[in-house]
C-alpha cells in the first residue's frame, strides 16, 4: 500500500502543479479536470455517484489526503480502480523525462565552449583536478573543485580546457554557464541557470518550473546517476553555485571565482585552488604563439620586457599578443616602451600623467588595455567606448550599430576589428562579448570622453531598436491578441505567411530573451519609463509560451512602475493596468496565487480609474482564468460573466470596440467550459455552440478558436456519458485546427479524440491518432508530448 500511496501522492502533486503553472497545456488541464470529478465523486457506499466540489490540494497535508480519497475509491469497484490507476498512469506522463530516444542532442548536453589553441601553461590544474577524482567519492555528493584568482588570470580559460581534457570520463555530456558573478547587477540568478540547464537536459521550456526549489528538484532527478561536467564560471557567491549543485557522485562540478566560496567548501567539500599569474617563461611561450610567427623576429629581451609589463595575467598577455598579431606597424620594441612608461606613469611623450587610479597604479590588465586602446584608430575607439555604456549579456550587431549610431555593416566590421585585438571575445554567430574587465575598462572612458548624456542616448537607441525587434516578433507569434503602445503600429503579416514564421519568430525571442531583459533593466535605470512598459508588452508572447517566470515577475515589476511613473507625465494611462494583468500571468506561472490575484485587482483599479472597459474586461478574465486553475469553477463563471458586463460599455468608436466580438466569444468559451466542470452538461453545450457561432460570425472567421471550442465540446459529451456525440465533436475540432494550421494544438485534439476512442473500445483508431499526434509533436518540437503519446502507443501495442 505505500509505495501505491507514494505513486499517488506524486501524480496529485506532479497534476496540480502542471495545472496551476500551465505547463502541461491542454493534456494538463484535462488531466486536471479528471482528478477534480474523482475527487468529488461521494464516497462508495452512499447509493449515488454525484460530483461534490472538492478543492485543489496545494499543500503537501493536502495532496496527501487526496491521495487517501483516491485509494479509498480505487478500493470501492473494479471500474473505478481502473479509472484511478488510468489517470496516475496519465499524470506520470505529465513529469517530464530525459530520454535518450526522444532528443539524444537534448539529453545529452555539450555546453563548453571551444578551448583555445593559445592555451599555456596550468598543466598543474589539471593535475590536481584529476587527484581529486582518484580520491574517494563522497555518497550523495559530486566532486567539486573550485579556481579561485583576481580577474583576468585565465580562470574560464583554465576550467574549460580542464574540462575539455577529461570529457571523455564523462560521457553523458557537460553543461557551461557564464554566472556574470563580476557585480550584483550582472550575476544570474540561479533559477535562469536551472532553466537553461534543464532544457538543455531534454525538459521542454513549456514544462520547466516557475519556481526555483521545482527547478532545483527536477534538476536533481534530472541529473540523478550521470556521469557530467558541471562548469559554473564567474560566481559571484556561494548562492549562486548550491542550488546548482547535481547530488550525483559520478559528476565533477568546476567553479571559478574571484572569491573563495567559504560555504561551498565548509558544508559541500569544494576544495580550492588559487590560481596565480603565468610565470615569465610561460609568458613569453604565450606571447609569442599569439602574436603569431609572421612578424619579424625580436630579441629575447625586449620580448621578456613586454611579457613582464602584463605582470603574467594571461588576459592582458593575450591583448597584447593580439595587437602584436594585427597591427603590423606595432613593434616589439614600441610596446616595451609604452608598457614601460605607462608602468612609471608617462605618457607616450615621456610627460608624467596624472594618476587615474591611485589604488592600482599598475594593473597590468589596465596598463594594456590602455596601450591597446591607444592603438585603435577614433572611429573603433569610439564605438568600443559605445558598446560598453551597459553590461549587455552579449553584444550583437543590432545592438552595437545602434549604440555606435552606425549602419550595421560598419558595426559588423568594427566588431570584428576589436576581437581580432582581443578586446571583444566572438561567442556565438556574430554575438560577442566583453570580459567584465574590458568592458569596465572601455565604460570608464566612454564616461570620460563621452559624458553621461551621450552613454544615455546609445541605451536609449538600443532600447529603440530592441522595442521595434521584439515587438515585431510578438505580433508575428500572436497576430490576433489586443495590444497597447506605438510600436505596433503599423505592422501586418506578409502575405502568403509560412505556417512556421510564429514559431521562428519565437525562437528570435528565445535566442535574445537575456538582451531583452538587460534593456528592460538599462531603460529603468536611465528613466525610460515610455520604453520600459512597452519593452515588457513586447515580451508577452515569450513569456507566455516560454516561461522564464523569475524574468517575467522581474521586468515586469519594472513595467509596472514605469507605467505608474509615465501615467503621471502625460503617458498612456492604459500601460499601468496591462502591466499589472501580464505580471499576475508570471506571478501563476510560478506558482505564487496569491500574488496573482492581488496583482489582477491592482490591474482592475488601475484600468477602472482611467476607464479602460478593455483591460478591466482582460484582468477580470484573467481572475476567472485562475479561478478555474483552482477548481472555483463558480466564482470564474461569475468573472466571466462580469467581464462580459464590462465590454458591454465600450460604445462605438471607443478603446477596444473592434476587440469586442472576439473577447465576448472567448468568454462564452470560458463559462462553457466552467458549467461543464460544474456538471451542468446542457447549459455547457448551449454555452459552448453559442461561443463557435460568435467565432464564425467573426470577418475571416477564428479556426483556432473555433476548434478550441469543438476540443470543449467534446469534454461536455464525454462528461454526460455520452461518447459518440464528443467524437463527432472531436472530428470537428481536428478538421478545423487541421485548417488553422495550429500544428500542436493539432496535436492536442487528436491526442483528445485517441482519449474518446479508447473510452469506447475503438483500439485501432486510437492507435491511428496517437500515431498522427506523435507526427504532429515531433514536427513541431513538442518532446514531451511525443514522449506521452510514444508511451500511450507502446502501452496499446503491447
Amino acid at each position: 500500500m505505500e509505495p501505491l500511496m507514494g505513486m499517488a501522492v506524486s501524480a496529485v502533486g506532479t497534476v496540480v502543479s502542471s495545472a496551476l503553472s500551465g505547463a502541461g497545456g491542454e493534456a494538463g488541464r484535462r488531466i486536471s479536470e479528471r482528478l477534480y470529478d474523482l475527487l468529488g465523486r461521494n464516497r462508495a457506499g452512499d447509493g449515488t455517484d454525484e460530483p461534490g466540489r472538492p478543492s485543489l490540494p496545494v499543500t503537501e497535508p493536502e495532496r496527501t489526503a487526496a491521495a487517501a480519497r483516491l485509494l479509498e475509491l480505487a478500493r470501492s469497484s473494479p471500474e473505478s480502480a481502473r479509472e484511478v490507476t488510468e489517470w496516475v498512469r496519465e499524470a506520470s506522463r505529465l513529469a517530464p523525462r530525459t530520454v535518450p530516444a526522444v532528443a539524444p542532442g537534448a539529453s545529452r548536453p555539450r555546453m563548453l565552449p571551444p578551448t583555445t589553441t593559445l592555451f599555456t601553461d596550468r598543466a598543474d590544474v589539471l593535475a590536481w583536478i584529476t587527484g581529486l577524482l582518484e580520491e574517494g567519492r563522497t555518497p550523495g555528493a559530486p566532486t567539486i573543485a573550485v579556481l579561485t584568482g583576481p580577474g583576468g588570470m585565465g580562470k574560464t580559460a583554465a576550467a574549460v580546457h580542464c574540462a575539455t581534457e577529461l570529457r571523455e570520463r564523462f560521457p553523458d555530456g557537460a553543461l557551461f554557464a557564464d554566472l556574470g558573478g563580476a557585480s550584483a547587477a550582472t550575476a544570474l540568478p540561479s533559477s535562469d541557470v536551472l532553466a537553461r540547464f534543464l532544457e538543455r537536459l531534454g525538459v521542454p521550456p513549456a514544462m520547466v518550473p516557475g519556481d526555483e526549489a521545482r527547478q532545483r528538484d527536477l534538476y536533481l532527478d534530472c541529473m540523478s546517476e550521470r556521469r557530467m561536467i558541471v562548469v559554473l564560471d564567474n560566481a559571484r557567491d556561494d548562492t549562486q553555485v548550491i542550488p546548482l549543485l547535481p547530488a550525483s557522485p559520478e559528476c565533477l562540478v568546476l567553479v571559478t571565482s574571484r572569491h573563495r566560496p567559504a560555504r561551498l567548501v565548509g558544508r559541500h567539500g569544494a576544495r580550492p585552488f588559487p590560481l596565480g599569474p603565468l610565470s615569465t617563461e610561460d609568458s613569453v611561450r604565450l606571447i609569442r604563439r599569439v602574436a603569431g610567427s609572421d612578424r619579424p623576429p625580436a630579441p629575447d629581451a625586449v620580448v621578456q620586457a613586454v611579457a613582464e609589463g602584463t605582470g603574467g595575467i594571461p588576459l592582458a598577455v593575450c591583448t597584447t599578443g593580439a595587437g602584436l598579431a594585427v597591427r603590423e606597424h606595432l613593434t616589439w620594441e614600441r610596446v616595451a616602451r609604452q608598457l614601460s612608461d605607462r608602468i612609471h606613469g608617462r605618457d607616450q611623450g615621456g610627460a608624467v600623467m596624472e594618476e587615474q587610479n591611485p589604488d592600482a597604479p599598475d594593473d597590468p590588465v589596465r596598463l594594456v588595455q590602455n596601450v591597446s586602446y591607444g592603438e585603435l584608430a577614433p572611429d573603433c575607439a569610439a564605438f568600443y567606448r559605445a558598446i560598453a555604456v551597459w553590461p549587455w549579456p552579449t553584444v550583437t550587431v543590432l545592438c552595437a550599430a545602434h549604440a555606435a549610431g552606425v549602419g550595421e555593416d560598419e558595426a559588423r566590421a568594427l566588431l570584428e576589428r576589436l576581437a581580432r585585438v582581443h578586446l571583444l571575445e566572438e561567442v556565438d554567430q556574430e554575438r560577442y562579448r566583453f570580459h567584465d574587465l574590458t568592458r569596465a575598462h572601455a565604460r570608464e572612458l566612454a564616461a570620460a570622453e563621452d559624458g553621461h548624456g551621450r552613454m544615455a542616448a546609445a541605451i536609449r537607441r538600443v532600447a529603440v531598436a530592441q522595442l521595434r525587434f521584439a515587438a515585431g516578433r510578438d505580433f508575428r507569434v500572436m497576430p490576433l491578441r489586443w495590444r497597447l503602445g506605438p510600436a505596433y503600429q503599423g505592422l501586418a503579416l506578409p502575405e502568403g505567411r509560412d505556417r512556421a514564421d510564429g514559431r521562428h519568430a519565437l525562437a528570435d525571442l528565445r535566442d535574445e530573451r537575456e538582451n531583452l531583459a538587460a534593456v528592460v533593466r538599462a531603460a529603468a535605470h536611465h528613466g525610460f519609463d515610455d520604453l520600459v512598459w512597452q519593452l515588457c508588452e513586447a515580451l508577452w508572447s515569450l513569456h507566455l509560451m516560454l516561461g522564464f517566470h523569475a524574468q517575467w515577475i522581474d521586468t515586469h515589476l519594472l513595467g509596472v512602475e514605469a507605467a505608474r511613473r509615465s501615467a503621471a507625465e502625460f503617458g498612456d494611462r492604459r500601460a499601468e493596468g496591462r502591466m499589472w494583468t501580464q505580471l499576475a500571468f508570471g506571478y501563476m506561472g510560478a506558482e505564487q496565487m496569491d500574488k496573482a490575484a492581488d496583482a489582477l485587482r491592482q490591474a482592475r483599479e488601475a484600468d477602472r480609474a482611467c476607464g479602460h472597459h478593455r483591460g478591466e474586461a482582460t484582468a477580470v478574465e484573467a481572475l476567472g482564468l485562475l479561478r478555474l486553475k483552482q477548481w472555483e469553477f463558480v466564482a470564474a463563471q461569475r468573472c466571466f460573466e462580469e467581464a462580459q458586463e464590462i465590454l458591454c460599455r465600450i460604445g462605438p468608436g471607443e478603446d477596444g470596440r473592434a476587440d469586442v466580438p472576439r473577447a465576448t466569444a472567448l468568454l462564452e468559451h470560458h463559462i462553457g467550459r466552467a458549467r461543464t466542470r460544474q456538471g451542468h452538461f446542457a447549459d455547457a453545450v448551449a454555452r459552448l455552440n453559442d461561443a463557435l457561432a460568435q467565432f464564425r460570425r467573426l470577418p475571416g472567421g477564428d479556426p483556432y478558436n473555433a476548434g478550441r471550442v469543438y476540443m470543449s465540446l467534446g469534454d461536455a459529451h464525454l462528461g454526460a456519458s455520452d461518447a459518440e456525440l464528443a467524437r463527432v465533436c472531436l472530428d470537428e475540432a481536428v478538421k478545423t485546427v487541421t485548417e488553422a494550421g495550429a500544428g500542436l494544438q493539432l496535436a492536442d485534439a487528436l491526442e483528445a479524440r485517441a482519449e474518446c476512442h479508447r473510452r469506447s473500445g475503438r483500439r485501432a483508431e486510437e492507435a491511428e491518432d496517437l500515431r498522427a499526434a506523435a507526427a504532429c509533436y515531433e514536427e513541431n518540437g513538442g518532446r514531451l508530448g511525443l514522449e506521452r503519446v510514444r508511451a500511450r502507443l507502446a502501452e496499446l501495442e503491447a
